[in-house]
């Protein structure tokens, strides 16, 4: 039986790293758009000042309905893919993958958990980590019911936390009383966010964490954490089911497969943001009767089906890309970020707190939509040349080869001539 190691350069299918990069592109301008320039935290004023044009209303309107969201959802599939790829490895080789991936996935919590408290609320390794555990339940399922699940988890999570969240504030009592608790809970977060916004202006880094952990705890850990926990764990599911059936091993054999997601993702995307719009525009608009709240829930349900289908025609439409050789060429530019997307993701964190926090260049809440998605894009592709530049030499990204070691419970080599001459005193089993 062959024991466990970390996965080869030759081992790597180079479309997942590509589509990582592609994805980790996305969670970087997100992440830095919505949460890290200081956006979400601006009283209303302040925020509108940064929406006084028609280009940074379109700007907005483009990202929501184009990138938000829909990054870190392929993210989560591309989670489930290479779950699939290391049981099918661990399955050939006659070996179980538990105990493996349990260690890996206690690393990664760590790993985490340190980014969640020491830089950013908006972490998801952590979460990552603790799907990960309830994905191995799931490992032994058939694909239908691999489905199933999947759309259960991604639909009914989404409608059930909205169903609580719209419906249980109404047992407070008269609509006056539900109204006025309304009201104060929007008080209590608009001081909260105040509160933040000065820690992250402060300049000094321990002011910042106490700000960060404080927000953390008070807003950003609540119901529709546990949704989103939920929503992952159905996104993993639908990359094990694809990981499992081997589409990415052998796209030019799945063309046909690729071509239908392309157009049923693309049309999907269309009919769930239509109905999210127009549900939206009917209740704010007083068409529909506010006593008719169950319309609230069907749009959250709507938006997840509008995500799910432009990340299938992402990922079909990039993939179909690789099958010819000069989109090939330039696309594999991007694989060396996707090979090192832990330690770009966890760097990003790092780049845009010293653009956005006081203790850098104190540009939160400044800028307008279109220079501050223009900036982090322009940024990613330095993380691109950074990581040509690191992978000619070494094996892995810094963070990857630390994860890979505690995996292991040994050091990794690093460097590329190392492992070259570790490898050629090894026999072959």
């Amino acid at each position: 039986m062959a024991g466990a190691r970390p996965v080869d350069a030759s081992e790597r299918i180079a479309l997942l790293d590509v589509l990582r990069a592609f994805a980790l592109c996305g969670v970087f301008v997100s992440n830095a758009y919505v949460h890290l320039s200081g956006r979400s935290f601006l009283p209303r004023e302040s925020a509108a000042a940064l929406m006084s044009s028609g280009v940074d209303v379109v700007t907005d309107w483009l990202f929501n309905r184009l990138v938000s969201e829909k990054a870190m959802s392929t993210f989560s599939f591309l989670f489930g893919l290479g779950f699939a790829i290391q049981l099918g490895r661990a399955e050939a080789r006659g070996a179980s993958i538990v105990p493996v991936y349990r260690r890996r996935l206690g690393v990664l919590l760590l790993l985490g958990v340190t980014h969640l408290f020491a830089l950013w609320y908006g972490d998801v390794l952590h979460l990552y980590a603790v799907m990960g555990f309830v994905l191995l339940l799931f490992r032994g399922l058939p694909d239908r019911r691999l489905i199933v699940w999947s759309l259960v988890l991604i639909l009914g999570a989404s409608a059930t936390v909205s169903a609580i969240m719209i419906y249980v504030p109404q047992l407070a009592g008269t609509p006056e009383a539900v109204q006025a608790a309304s009201k104060a809970k929007q008080a209590m977060l608009a001081n909260i966010r105040s509160e933040t916004l000065a820690g992250f202006q402060s300049g000094s880094y321990l002011a910042t964490v106490r700000a960060n952990a404080f927000f953390y705890w008070k807003v950003f850990l609540k119901p529709m954490t546990a949704a989103h926990a939920l929503i992952t764990l159905g996104r993993f599911l639908l990359g094990l089911l694809a990981g499992r059936r081997r589409l990415f091993h052998d796209v030019e054999a799945n063309r046909p497969l690729f071509r239908r997601l392309l157009g049923w993702g693309l049309g999907l995307a269309v009919l769930g943001t239509g109905v999210a719009l127009l549900v939206d525009h009917l209740l704010n608009t007083g068409v529909l009767s506010k006593p008719a709240q169950w319309w609230r829930v069907l749009s959250p349900v709507a938006w997840e089906l509008s995500v799910l289908g432009l990340c299938a025609f992402y990922v079909a439409g990039v993939s179909l890309l690789f099958l010819r050789p000069r989109a090939r060429r330039w696309l594999s530019v991007w694989a060396p970020a996707g090979q090192m997307a832990l330690t770009n993701y966890l760097s990003q964190t790092v780049i845009s707190q010293f653009i956005y926090y006081g203790y850098g260049l104190n540009l939160i809440g400044k800028l307008h939509p279109l220079p501050c998605l223009a900036l982090m894009f322009a940024l990613f592709w330095v993380q691109v040349g950074v990581s040509h530049l690191w992978l000619a030499r070494f094996r892995f990204g810094p963070v990857e080869w630390l994860w890979r070691s505690l995996t292991y419970g040994k050091l990794q080599p690093m460097r590329r001539a190392a492992a070259r001459a570790e490898q050629s005193v090894v026999p072959a089993v």
